[in-house]
């Protein structure tokens, strides 16, 4: 019988993020609309596409080797697994998210022992009566089974949400009183299956592979020629990962430098080197990048 490992991949607002480091990695699936189960060109992989929240538990339990969830859920959900390396993008961006409490912008509280007594509503009820028990405060906390940024003012006094720009919540005119969790990806493991002398392996092939596309993403390379005379000083100039490549050029006129930049920084990077007397300057995308 084949070897397979079954992998738990998040449906909903991290599905298309996950899918596209997958794919830096070197990892395609194809989603169809009318199922939960995606293709991959890896015919050593299972996969099923579930909520985010629950996939802690389904590792935990055995039903996934494997998964991809927040540090966030396995907390809330008190799983016991593996966890085999952090990932850190989101939604939209490369950085961790953040639970916060949060009221309306009118409302009187300043801190959450205003909230004494009061109504919060949330995703993570686990996550917020262990805040609450730290803060020495008591409150009723209540499931929220979405459009928890509309219920302040009218069903509760207060949420504890997820935000990763803070975008959605200015919108719904709520303030920010407190930062409960900063929480990032993890891949994580079932421990039994990471005790597997073949899924151990997998596993960390992966997870080096995955973080290796995360490292490539906001990143590229650039390739460049320097003479002789203006080498040193274009060195001076290169922000790099680690030290530069140099080659000798043919013909001994000076050399080929090639360096991996932030892209954001290439803008302000490449007039620079132009001015400074580099040719021949071309600029690259990176999948991978392992240190």
């Amino acid at each position: 019988m084949a070897n397979i490992l079954k992998l738990g991949l998040p449906k909903g607002s991290l599905q298309e993020s996950t899918l596209a480091i997958f794919k830096k990695a070197g990892w395609n699936f194809i989603v169809s609309n009318r199922t939960y189960t995606p293709y991959c060109d890896d015919p050593e992989l299972e996969s099923l596409l579930i909520r985010a929240q629950e996939i802690a538990r389904y590792v935990e339990q055995g039903i996934f080797d494997v998964g991809i969830t927040g540090k966030d859920w396995i907390l809330e959900n008190d799983a016991d697994i593996e966890e085999v390396c952090e990932l850190v993008y989101a939604k939209s961006s490369l950085r961790p998210v953040q639970w916060v409490l949060a009221v309306p912008e009118e409302s009187p509280v300043k801190s959450v022992k205003d909230l004494e007594g009061r109504h919060i509503s949330t995703e993570v009820v686990n996550l917020t009566r262990q805040y609450l028990v730290r803060q020495g405060v008591k409150a009723e906390v209540e499931f929220s089974w979405g459009a928890t940024e509309a219920k302040p003012r009218l069903l509760s006094d207060a949420i504890v949400e997820v935000t990763e720009t803070g975008s959605s919540l200015r919108a719904n005119k709520l303030r920010i009183v407190d930062t409960i969790l900063n929480s990032t990806t993890r891949f994580i493991a079932n421990r039994e299956a990471y005790q597997d002398p073949w899924k151990r392996q997998k596993i960390d092939n992966m997870a080096r592979l995955l973080q290796s596309g995360i490292m490539a993403t906001g990143h590229v390379g650039l390739k460049m020629n320097v003479s002789s005379e203006k080498l040193d000083r274009i060195m001076a100039m290169l922000p790099a990962m680690k030290t530069p490549t140099v080659s000798q050029l043919y013909n001994g006129s000076g050399a080929a430098v090639e360096v991996i930049v932030e892209e954001k920084t290439v803008r302000e990077i490449i007039p620079t080197l132009i001015q400074a007397g580099a040719t021949d300057i071309i600029e690259y995308p990176l999948n991978k990048v392992i240190p």
